[in-house]
């Protein structure tokens, strides 16, 4: 075996470690150098890996232990795993780096390196929903990956992260809850936990025309468990308050990759266990295309009548994840590949904004609601540019991150009539709606503001003259970062759909 093919395995416990002696570290400093360490050290090795696979257009499953399938378990990794995983990394280190400031003012000192030990956890569980094999497996990191997942928004101990924190941990366990009541059934009616094997029970089943009842109930259950934890309409009501109210690097890193790391587990399911002609003849496509197309409407008007600037992110993200959604709910090899690249695009981007719009809250002292923050961009400039990229970006001008998504979405549900009207009427209306609350936002960031730059207005009345903060190297390194990695994937779209297409096709 290949030294290389230890990488997923190696990542995995790699962060595992890091959050076992995170907390033994008493300098705040050296808790943060480690830990930036390490996340780049995954980086690099998945980096490594996704060159390699890709080259050779090649796949692998890494057997834990001595004990072969199907007691076993596996991981299993190809270009698209690789791909994902080094994604995940990349941002990972970019929001903590970005918003290290935040984690400095917002958290208890004493807290910071508890604050890592779940991060470390985090990409751990993450990690492991791309590259693991089993469906069990998947199950207990989807746990661990709640748990920490609530300890990071709570970490900010505020009444609201209380709130959010307990509001968060309801839905999401109820989520978990489905999923494992629909891995129970699958495993009664095929006796397999690899993925492997249960597709080859699977695809006899769908043949025989056997259980079918529990067959379709257990696809269900955990499809909706794990709509249910991506923040899906109308499944969604966690998610404002979440990430709105959290520290910025936890908002960054909840709706850049936690929302993702759940669905990166649904395409694979798709491809590994169902099938996507088994889930098209279960209907289940058509449920989550339905779900998908109410989510980018419903997520919009509610961003539209926002004021907070971080609960208007918020509620973009589920907006954003219904595109995923629905991409996947169309049923087409290019549908799937739209809601892999809208899931890249949605990952460079939100992080991005999420970091800008930390930088002009900083300059504005500390006010988060829209009308404060008229003329934060001109008081820091780099902040303003990420965020008007970030929202140009998800509105879909071309050159951006999110523009060729929903050209491919467009292209994917041109096979059929219906999914072809509904599609493009639904692309046309979120784009407009994206367009009504991003574009005057903007605008309002970039206007001339109504008070000299060094006075704050108080919520009494009184003006209080302030120097402006100094910014932070690390914040505005990177959201540059971000900008250029979201033009990136906004010009050099074909290259990075074909490496989408090569990782699907080794996938199945």
């Amino acid at each position: 075996m290949p030294f290389v093919y230890n990488v997923p395995f190696f990542s995995i416990i790699l962060c595992m470690v890091g959050g076992i002696v995170t907390p033994f570290f008493r300098n705040r400093r050296l808790t943060q150098i480690v830990n930036a360490c390490l996340v780049a050290a995954v980086f690099a090795m998945s980096l490594t890996l996704f060159i390699i696979l890709l080259s050779a257009e090649d796949s692998f499953t890494y057997m834990m232990g001595h004990f072969p399938a199907p007691w076993g378990n596996e991981l299993r990794a190809g270009p698209l795993e690789a791909l994902m995983a080094m994604v995940f990394s990349a941002i990972m280190l970019l929001s903590l780096v970005g918003g290290m400031r935040g984690i400095n003012d917002d958290i208890r000192p004493t807290r910071i390196p508890l604050y890592y030990t779940m991060m470390n956890f985090l990409l751990s569980s993450m990690l492991a929903l791309i590259y693991t094999n089993d469906m069990f497996t998947a199950y207990v990191f989807i746990e661990i990956n709640t748990i920490c997942a609530c300890s990071i928004v709570m970490a900010k101990d505020s009444g609201m992260t209380v709130v959010a924190t307990i509001r968060y941990l309801i839905m999401s366990l109820l989520g978990s809850g489905f999923f494992l009541f629909g891995v129970s059934i699958l495993y009664t009616i095929t006796g397999h936990l690899l993925m492997s094997n249960v597709q080859q029970s699977v695809i006899a089943l769908a043949e025989s025309g056997q259980y079918t009842v529990p067959l379709v109930t257990s696809l269900g259950l955990m499809v909706l468990g794990l709509a249910i934890k991506s923040a899906l309409y109308p499944f969604h009501s966690w998610l404002p308050n979440a990430h709105g109210s959290s520290t910025t690097a936890s908002s960054a890193i909840l709706s850049g990759l936690v929302l993702k790391g759940y669905i990166i587990l649904l395409v694979k399911m798709c491809y590994r266990v169902f099938t996507p002609e088994i889930m098209a003849s279960l209907h289940i496509t058509e449920v989550m295309f339905v779900l998908g197309v109410l989510g980018m409407i419903m997520g919009s008007v509610k961003a539209l009548r926002e004021t907070h600037i971080k609960r208007m992110i918020a509620y973009s993200s589920v907006a954003q994840i219904g595109y995923i959604f629905m991409g996947m709910g169309l049923g087409t090899t290019v549908g799937i590949m739209a809601a892999c690249f809208h899931i890249l695009a949605h990952a460079f981007t939100k992080p991005m904004l999420f970091l800008s719009a930390n930088g002009l809250v900083d300059v504005s002292g500390h006010q988060y609601e829209m009308k404060a923050l008229r003329g934060a961009a001109r008081r820091d400039i780099l902040s303003g540019i990420g965020f008007t990229v970030g929202a140009l970006s998800m509105i879909g001008i071309p050159l951006f991150a999110g523009f060729a998504p929903k050209i491919f979405l467009g292209i994917g549900s041109m096979e059929s009539n219906f999914h072809m009207i509904v599609t493009f009427l639904a692309l046309a209306l979120s784009t407009l709606l994206n367009a009504l609350y991003y574009v005057p936002a903007v605008v309002a960031f970039w206007s001339k503001p109504k008070q000299p730059q060094a006075q704050v207005q108080e919520a009494g009345g009184a003006v209080l003259h302030r120097e402006m903060p100094k910014r932070s190297v690390f914040l505005l390194s990177s959201i540059g970062v971000f900008i250029v990695l979201n033009f990136v994937l906004g010009i050099a779209y074909g290259p990075i759909m074909q490496m989408i297409t090569t990782g699907l096709n080794l996938l199945g």
